[in-house]
């Protein structure tokens, strides 16, 4: 079983150790806040109160141990750099951090952090996404170039078939799976039929996904 640390227990972070607990793995919540730390402590495995830009406490934590690092810290730029860099010196095998903006981020990059999330950057995005049609559930930026779309099904896409909807060919996006109410068809076949009410998550490269968007919005 995956265990998880989570350094900064403000909404993100909790949120985050909070899911990761409810899915049944081993959380790690650390925290300087008290406060913070007995509020999250009812939600996971474990939570600490400490300073995490302190090596000798996180190396005594057992943070290497851990399968992931995740870096949440307020606005204190200083202690998010030092607490992702004594966390990769340590060992930690991948180390995720919550970025303010793309200076925070290109510090965090180049002192090894694995990946990098813009938490109000990236609900920023969706959310202007969402608004483009009523269709759109949700739009996911896997990277500059490729992206998910959680879109319900077109009025002209109800009844025909995957492989009459040529969906690759016209778009160049491909079905991943078809949710219909409490039941999902994961990697569905050319021959399934798209109903009314159907929600589709699809991907495909961010230019080609724009274009079912404008198709939406239309």
């Amino acid at each position: 079983m995956k265990q998880f640390v989570v350094i900064g227990c403000g909404r993100f972070g909790s949120s985050i150790a909070m899911t990761l607990n409810d899915l049944g793995y081993e959380v790690l919540a650390i925290d300087e806040d008290e406060d913070k730390v007995q509020e999250i402590s009812k939600h996971v495995t474990y939570a600490v109160q400490a300073d995490v830009t302190d090596e000798n406490v996180l190396k005594e934590l057992g943070i290497r141990n851990f399968d992931v690092v995740i870096v949440s810290i307020g606005s204190n730029y200083q202690a998010s750099i030092m607490a992702t860099l004594i966390t990769k010196e340590l060992g930690a095998n991948k180390v995720i951090v919550k970025a303010h903006d793309a200076l925070h981020g290109k510090v965090l990059s180049k002192i090894g952090a694995d990946k990098i999330i813009y938490p109000e950057r990236d609900m920023g995005v969706r959310v202007a996404h969402n608004l483009v049609s009523s269709n759109i559930l949700d739009f996911i930026e896997l990277s500059p170039d490729y992206s998910i779309l959680e879109i319900t099904a077109l009025e002209q896409w109800e009844n025909k078939t995957l492989k009459e909807l040529r969906l690759p060919n016209k778009f160049g996006i491909n079905v991943m799976a078809i949710k219909r109410g409490e039941d999902i068809n994961i990697s569905p076949y050319a021959d399934d039929i798209i109903q009314k009410g159907d929600i589709l998550i699809v991907i495909g490269s961010t230019k080609d996904v724009e274009k079912i968007e404008k198709n939406a919005g239309d």
